[in-house]
């Protein structure tokens, strides 16, 4: 059940921004004359017109919502057009918070200025990144200049930063995105804008800062539309009270479009992320023994001690992660959750704080300004990493889950261990740290219920202090899609289960000639089918794009959308957030129900906790879990009215399990055949 909030404050000013949002999605909506805009046909939605009215009466009133909003239902105007005339009339920015680029991208070069165009309104809006994806003109002149030996990382990089330069004298921006060529990420960490490295009025730059300009005019804009990401780092400096550094600038109202990711983000965010890898690039950035690089290899400065100290340290770090690497070796795991503070020796953070120190001396000493900074911010990692080192080990903050991975090979052959902790009760923090805050939270997304109730996700995410609303489709699924369901296939749990998917595949793909998602729960399995059937599909005339290969994931649905008969093998990111409306798409097959893996850490602990309070971890979690990411799934195929296709599910326990009318209940009625 949905509980209002006890709001210290009172409710934000009510304004005509309710009415005029009635007004713009009336008879006499002005998206009539759409295709004066860009060519836009306008189809009439109710289910438009009543999220619009949902969210303008929750920002007028200063309550929080809640809503399902399926695909086709166009919620990206239906909460732009209510923020829009919110913004103005309460002069204060509204903030537009979204899981992917693509959707960041469709808001701030589509949506917004066909709105401006269309209203009239004299509105504002930009997109904030965080500040490293922008370069830093002062730390370019310092490694591009006297600098260069003790800054880059190896002298094979100044062909890179010569094409960096003459890229500068050209861009507007100074955005990485727009680097035109392929750049070194070790390189854009040593130009890029930092916060402690940032000098803010007193850089002699201040005023062409690629980053400040444009954080100007994020403080002045009705709209600022930002990744879930850089929100939640913004919201864990303003809970230190630390707004002086705040990426983000201050907003009347949030609203969080792609909304099903957010108890995972705030789990990912809101705790802590130590690596090897990273440590290792921090020391080098330093000292680096092998190349007899780094920061403290400037002429004439007295720092040989401290080299001794980080070469000592080099090899402390390693004594340290290897406890750690042998643990998941020992166990024969990937994965390894802890239960005992103190379990792993912290023979590392004691040297970090005594580096911490020589480095404060150092950076002191030093008459070159520009080069002191970039020391100083050196020894704030340095002390940051002090105390997420020693707070792991000690497993000093409370209500959180503690566990260690590993990727690649093993230690010696830099192998990557990572150390993460993340809180357990995330329902708990969000209700505190953002729904009983004096500013509205719309929550929205194409799958939020399960057996069409939001009792699940609000219970996940804490959401209290307003309202929840699911809409219906506006599509006719039982004209546009086919349900193949199997009662024939063994097992997911049975060897032969692969074998008889990858025949199933096959067929199905055939069937349609490509145009097809094959939807996977494990990269064993997708690579499994993948090399099973490579050889069937290249004689078919069907290109095989397989994720996890070379091709990035924006490559693969570039060249499938390109290519006709072409069929994507993918795994967890192919199931949410990708768009292909029209003939390209015509077939997704759903390998597995996707349940999460039982024995993560994470997984584990929450479903612990559900058990101390007396609940069932299976069916108060883990299937509706699935449920919300089998929706996700199968949302990728119809995305218009005039789409049509077919969905496959491989795996027979949606048919022969209890618990598999949970997933059929949760996707609108079509023509369902069993093969």
């Amino acid at each position: 059940m949905i509980m209002p909030a006890d709001r210290s404050h009172p409710p934000a000013v009510r304004s005509d921004a309710v009415t005029r949002t009635k007004e713009f999605f009336s008879d006499r909506s002005p998206l009539k004359r759409s295709e004066e805009f860009g060519g836009r046909k306008y189809e009439r939605r109710i289910q438009q017109e009543t999220m619009a009215e949902a969210v303008a009466e929750a920002l007028a009133r200063n309550h929080n919502l809640c809503v399902e909003a399926p695909t086709g239902v166009g919620k990206s105007f239906a909460y732009l057009i209510p923020a829009i005339y919110h913004a103005r009339a309460t002069r204060t920015p509204v903030l537009v918070t979204t899981e992917t680029i693509t959707l960041q991208e469709q808001l701030v070069n589509k949506d917004l200025p066909f709105l401006k165009d269309l209203t009239g309104l004299d509105f504002t809006f930009v997109l904030a990144k965080g500040r490293g994806n922008y370069l830093c003109r002062r730390r370019f002149d310092l490694a591009a200049g006297e600098h260069a030996a003790e800054i880059l990382p190896s002298p094979d990089m100044a062909d890179q930063m010569e094409l960096m330069r003459n890229w500068l004298r050209e861009t507007k921006t100074g955005s990485r995105s727009e680097v035109p060529f392929r750049l070194d990420p070790h390189l854009w960490q040593c130009v890029c804008c930092e916060t402690a490295n940032c000098l803010g009025p007193k850089c002699p730059f201040y005023h062409q800062c690629f980053y400040w300009t444009v954080r100007r005019q994020w403080d002045k804009a009705d709209i600022v539309i930002t990744n879930h990401a850089l929100f939640f780092t913004d919201l864990k400096i303003r809970e230190l009270e630390q707004q002086e550094t705040c990426p983000l600038p201050a907003y009347g109202a949030v609203i969080f479009d792609e909304a099903h990711t957010l108890e995972d983000n705030a789990a990912n965010h809101l705790g802590l992320h130590i690596s090897n890898a990273s440590l290792r690039f921090f020391l080098n950035r330093l000292y680096n023994p092998s190349s007899g690089r780094g920061l403290l290899m400037k002429p004439g400065g007295d720092s040989m001690t401290i080299r001794g100290k980080i070469s000592a340290l080099h090899d402390s770090m390693k004594i340290f992660f290897s406890q750690y690497d042998n643990a998941l070796e020992q166990r024969r795991e990937d994965c390894l959750r802890i239960l005992q503070a103190g379990r792993y020796e912290d023979n590392f953070s004691g040297g970090l704080a005594e580096l911490a120190q020589y480095l404060k001396d150092y950076a002191d000493s030093q008459e070159d300004a520009g080069f002191r900074t970039e020391l100083a911010s050196q020894l704030e990692r340095c002390t940051c990493f002090q105390d997420e080192i020693a707070a792991f080990v000690r497993m000093s903050l409370e209500e959180q889950v503690y566990w260690v991975e590993g990727r690649g090979g093993n230690f010696t052959q830099n192998r990557v261990i990572e150390l993460t902790s993340a809180p357990l009760n995330v329902a708990e923090l969000l209700r505190k740290v953002l729904f009983t805050q004096n500013f509205p939270v719309i929550l929205t997304s194409a799958t939020l219920a399960v057996r069409e109730s939001l009792d699940y996700y609000v219970q996940r995410v804490g959401f209290t202090g307003g309202e929840g609303l699911i809409l219906d489709s506006p599509f006719n699924y039982r004209e546009q899609v086919k349900l193949y369901l199997s009662r024939s296939m063994p097992l997911p749990s049975e060897q032969k289960f692969n074998d008889a998917a990858v025949e199933k595949i096959r067929d199905f793909v055939d069937l349609t000639h490509g145009h097809a998602f094959v939807l996977f729960t494990s990269f064993s399995m997708l690579k499994y089918c993948s090399d099973a059937l490579s050889a069937h599909f290249f004689t078919q005339g069907i290109r095989l794009l397989t994720h996890g290969e070379e091709m990035s994931r924006t490559a693969m649905l570039t060249e499938f959308k390109r290519e006709k008969s072409s069929v994507i093998f993918g795994a967890a990111s192919f199931w949410t957030g990708v768009d292909v409306p029209g003939d390209a798409l015509s077939n997704v097959i759903i390998t597995k129900l996707p349940f999460s893996v039982p024995n993560h850490p994470l997984i584990q602990a929450r479903c612990e906790r559900i058990r101390e309070e007396g609940g069932d971890p299976f069916r108060d979690y883990s299937t509706p879990d699935a449920v919300l990411k089998f929706r996700q799934g199968i949302g990728r195929l119809i995305r218009s009215r005039t789409d049509r296709g077919i969905i496959v599910v491989l795996d027979p326990r949606i048919v022969t399990k209890v618990y598999g009318r949970s997933f059929l209940n949760s996707i609108p009625a079509c023509p369902v055949e069993y093969f």
